[in-house]
């Protein structure tokens, strides 16, 4: 089956494209990109006028909940989620029931995904168990097709366990993907300050994910090898910390989340439990640094941290309710709304965050928009206005702060894996 996509303007960081295109999709592979006002002839055409294409976007830190807690999320339901946000593929992360620290739960994983439109790439505990005490198998985990290795939801609890982690995943050139927080200082429900004295809830301080941050940097400057990712960055120090280690040569990266630049702690006044989440929402300085990271390219990822809660567990008291929130669907919005529209990031610079940069991170091929290439493709409109509606969302889970939210910029349709969803179903291309 051929498709054109017809006038529409295409993005590419790695190629440098960056104009007005006709792009011909032949049986999944792109066999023509031309900017004349030739008409190709295709089975089918979509006038995509004002919009943009770019290569696939690529969430690396997703919760699926499968094995475990399929009643909140599974590989399937989440992997629609991703296509509704406009991403083509996904990292799900090992805090799963039982934990992703096997070759046959990893194996589990990729078979429910491997018709999907969605790549789904598993990341493995970096303990068994997470439990940060052996260990997992990392070699059986990488050739079984972990692409990464995470304790998430906790730091690895040791210097010790963290220094073999470093030294096991160099030796398979897979990243250690970091949740930095002091377990010492950990247990709160929100960050430490004025705001959480005046709710009285109890906090967590900021310095508990700027000292794990410091550790991990200084044990991989000090092995000299290895790679570490920080995810879910929060915190103003923790930004200067990864700015300084880049300016060393060390091989770290991080990200941010949507709900990192945009919420803030006051938000918690509402006592509504979808603003509560690990790392917790800071103060508007810290969200303000987290920005200029992102701007001056010390925060090189944009992700989710989708993070799915059934509706029972997360309408409880605010101290017993579970951290997390889903951010597959909103995440795209968010980014064009708060970064693009306000004139913190360019188009290409986004396009970088989602697409380009979580890839070269965890060492996987980064689609590009030319002739001959697999057609791995976001399309995406910068200035539609649509208002965040939960119920509609493709997850099972509808734990989001961001309800009824009104946001300019939003995903249109992914191409991948010779399927298309557009206008709200899957087509086969």
């Amino acid at each position: 089956m051929k498709i054109l996509l017809k006038n529409i303007n295409a993005i590419d960081p790695v190629t440098g494209l960056n104009e007005t295109v006709n792009i011909l999709i032949e049986d999944g592979i792109i066999t023509n990109v031309e900017s004349s006002g030739n008409m190709l002839q295709a089975d089918k055409v979509f006038d995509f006028t004002g919009k943009y294409v770019s290569p696939g976007f690529y969430d690396m830190h997703v919760h699926f909940r499968e094995p475990g807690r399929e009643d909140e999320e599974t590989v399937i339901t989440g992997s629609n989620s991703a296509a509704a946000g406009g991403f083509t593929g996904v990292a799900c992360m090992p805090n799963t029931e039982p934990a992703i620290d096997s070759a046959e739960v990893v194996n589990l994983i990729k078979e429910k995904a491997k018709n999907h439109l969605v790549d789904v790439d598993p990341i493995s505990a970096v303990t068994q168990g997470r439990k940060g005490e052996v260990l997992a198998p990392m070699a059986e985990l990488s050739e079984s097709g972990a692409v990464a290795f995470s304790d998430d939801g906790v730091a690895v609890k040791t210097a010790a366990i963290l220094r073999k982690a470093l030294e096991y995943s160099h030796m398979y050139n897979k990243p250690v993907i970091e949740h930095c927080e002091d377990e010492t200082l950990a247990g709160g429900s929100m960050n430490e300050g004025i705001t959480s004295t005046l709710l009285g809830l109890p906090p967590v301080p900021s310095v508990a994910e700027d000292l794990t941050i410091m550790r991990d940097i200084l044990m991989l400057e000090y092995l000299g090898a290895g790679s570490l990712h920080i995810a879910h960055i929060s915190t103003k120090n923790g930004v200067e910390l990864v700015r300084q280690a880049k300016k060393k040569g060390l091989k770290v990266t991080a990200e941010a989340t949507p709900h990192h630049f945009t919420l803030t702690e006051e938000n918690l006044k509402t006592f509504d439990t979808n603003y509560k989440m690990n790392p917790p929402l800071r103060t508007k300085e810290d969200v303000e640094a987290i920005i200029e990271g992102l701007k001056d390219g010390t925060i090189d990822v944009i992700a989710s941290d989708h993070a799915p809660h059934s509706p029972e567990e997360k309408d409880m008291e605010f101290t017993l309710a579970p951290n997390g929130i889903i951010g597959l669907e909103t995440e795209l919005g968010l980014a064009i709304t708060e970064l693009v529209h306000k004139g913190h990031l360019t188009l290409t610079q986004l396009v970088e965050k989602f697409a380009v940069n979580p890839r070269k991170i965890l060492n996987l091929p980064v689609p590009k928009i030319q002739a001959g290439e697999k057609a791995n493709l976001t399309i995406f409109d910068t200035e539609e206005v649509w208002t965040v509606d939960v119920s509609k969302f493709k997850s099972k889970s509808k734990n989001s702060p961001f309800d009824k939210r009104l946001l300019t910029g939003k995903p249109v349709a992914v191409i991948n894996n010779g399927k298309m969803f557009y206008q709200d179903r899957f087509i086969e291309i």
